[in-house]
Formats: C-alpha cells, sequence, structure tokens
C-alpha cells in the first residue's frame, strides 16, 4: 500500500532527527564512519519505523524481523536508531567507542541489545543472514530477515558465494539492500575495483533487483513491498544514496568516509540538515 502524506511526514521528521543524532554521536565518539551512515539513514529509518516487526523490550523475541548491518562500520548511525527505538538509554552515545563502553565502533551483538548480528569485518553480513533466514524455515518461523550491504563490500567474493546460495535455496524470506552511495574509503569505487554493470551482476547470480533513489521513503516502500509479497526468487533492492547526505560540504565526497568535526563544522553541518530537512519537507506537503 502507497505511503500516506502523514506517513511520510512523519518518516521525514524521523529521519531528519537520526541524521541530528547521528553526527552529535559523532561528536560525542571523537570521530566516526559519518559518511556511509548518512547515507544509510532512510532505508534504516523506514525499516524501523515502518516495517520491522520487532519489539525493543524483548530483543531476543524469537518471532522478531531480524536486521544484519553488513556495512558493520557505520555503528555511529546505526546505534542512535537503536537509542531512538528504546533498545538502550540514549546517554550511552555519549560514550560511543570510548574506552570500556559497550558501544564500540563495530557494534557486538553481545553487548548491545538489538544487534542481531556482530559486523564490521565486510562481505560477512549476507552469509549471516541467509543462515537466519534458512532457520526460520526450519524452525517454521515467519519473521524476514533484512541485510544492508555497502556497494564497495561487493568486492568481497563472500558476498557472490552468497548470493549464488540464496538463489540456489530459493531464500525469499530475506530481504537485501545494498547501499549504492559509489563511494569507499579509498576513493570512487568505480575507480576503486569496478562494479558494473552492477545490476546485471546480482541478476546474474538469481537475484530480482529493483532500483530505487536510497533517499525516497516512496520508493523503498514500494520496493520492501515488492519483496515481501515475492516468492519465485530473492530480491535485491539497490537504493542510490548520497555518501554524507544532507551535509553539503561531505555529499558525494569519498574523503568523509570517516572524518570528525571541529566546533565550525559542527555548527555548519547542523544548518545543513535544517536546510535539507526543510526541501524535503516541501516535496511531501
Amino acid at each position: 500500500m502507497p505511503l500516506s502524506n502523514q506517513e511520510l511526514l512523519m518518516l521525514e521528521k524521523k529521519a531528519h532527527q537520526l541524521r541530528k543524532l547521528c553526527v552529535d554521536t559523532v561528536v560525542w565518539a571523537g570521530s566516526g564512519h559519518v559518511g556511509g551512515s548518512l547515507s544509510s539513514m532512510d532505508i534504516f529509518t523506514i525499516l524501523y519505523h515502518k516495517y520491522m516487526k520487532i519489539d525493543p523490550k524483548n530483543p531476543l523475541w524469537q518471532d522478531r524481523d531480524r536486521f544484519i548491518l553488513s556495512k558493520g562500520h557505520v555503528g555511529v548511525g546505526f546505534a542512535p536508531v537503536l537509542a531512538d527505538k528504546g533498545y538502550f538509554d540514549k546517554e550511552l552515545l555519549k560514550e560511543y567507542n570510548h574506552t570500556g563502553s559497550k558501544l564500540g565502533m563495530h557494534l557486538d551483538s553481545q553487548k548491545v541489545p538489538g544487534v542481531d548480528a556482530s559486523s564490521g569485518s565486510l562481505g560477512h553480513g549476507l552469509p549471516i543472514a541467509i543462515g537466519t533466514a534458512l532457520a526460520a524455515r526450519l524452525h517454521n518461523k515467519s519473521y524476514i530477515t533484512y541485510c544492508l550491504l555497502g556497494d564497495g563490500e561487493c568486492d568481497e567474493g563472500s558476498v557472490w558465494e552468497a548470493a549464488m546460495s540464496a538463489s540456489h535455496y530459493n531464500v525469499t524470506n530475506l530481504i537485501t539492500i545494498v547501499d549504492r552511495n559509489r563511494c569507499m574509503i579509498d576513493g570512487r569505487t568505480e575507480d576503486v575495483m569496478k562494479l558494473e554493470p552492477f545490476i546485471d551482476k546480482w541478476k546474474a547470480f538469481g537475484f530480482i533487483v529493483k532500483e530505487v533513489n536510497g533517499h525516497s521513503f516512496r520508493e523503498l516502500s514500494e520496493a520492501i513491498d515488492f519483496a515481501l509479497q515475492e516468492n519465485s526468487a530473492p530480491v535485491l533492492i539497490l537504493a542510490n544514496t548520497i555518501k554524507g547526505c544532507g551535509i553539503d560540504f561531505m555529499e558525494d565526497d569519498y574523503r568523509w568516509h570517516y572524518g570528525s568535526f571541529d566546533s565550525e563544522k559542527y555548527k555548519q553541518a547542523k544548518e545543513s540538515l535544517e536546510k535539507y530537512y526543510e526541501e524535503r519537507i516541501k516535496e511531501v506537503k
């Protein structure tokens, strides 16, 4: 069902709050993987505030939907999402990546409520997600597994081994999303290790591919609705995004894969996020 304007405004407001909280967490931590966190934030928002069947008060609920963050380095964006949902106190974000904190740069599923799998070593998330999806099938459970990968991560051979098995076992209770921001730590993806023709590769591995604007809640919603109904093959949502989305001096710049803010940059970032939010709201209204 198409999103109503009321739902869109709710999602836009929540994504705006989470982008700001992500920037605050980077400041509290001293630094962080901010660029890729911001490119993923709309995906986080629609999953956690529209689609996923979860209970923050019971994070180990057996029938919950699973979320595997394969691009685990963007914990500085994911931790604010979990705190905002009530998995743990937001005050803990002020300790993010500090010595002794439970919130490390790569979130640990044994320490952080709401994290379904420890990740960070790229290429591991999709294999884990296929395992959780197959477990649902074996145990006659109806939960859905969502897996978010980075595009640079798709240089890893284990991603394609997993893709091959997802197709072979027809793992249709898995929804795979790639954050296609076209940037990675050392440069642009097509300069470091060419991915194109990217869609054709996923299709060749047996996936149905839906290409969307990863910053459009309408397009993301339509793609997820399609994937939830599809049972002939696994679905890959290729979400075209912008590194550092919402912060003008950061957008589409691979040098902001990881970074920090001084007081002036922090002020500029917050002002830019406000302008970005107003522009997006105008499109809804």
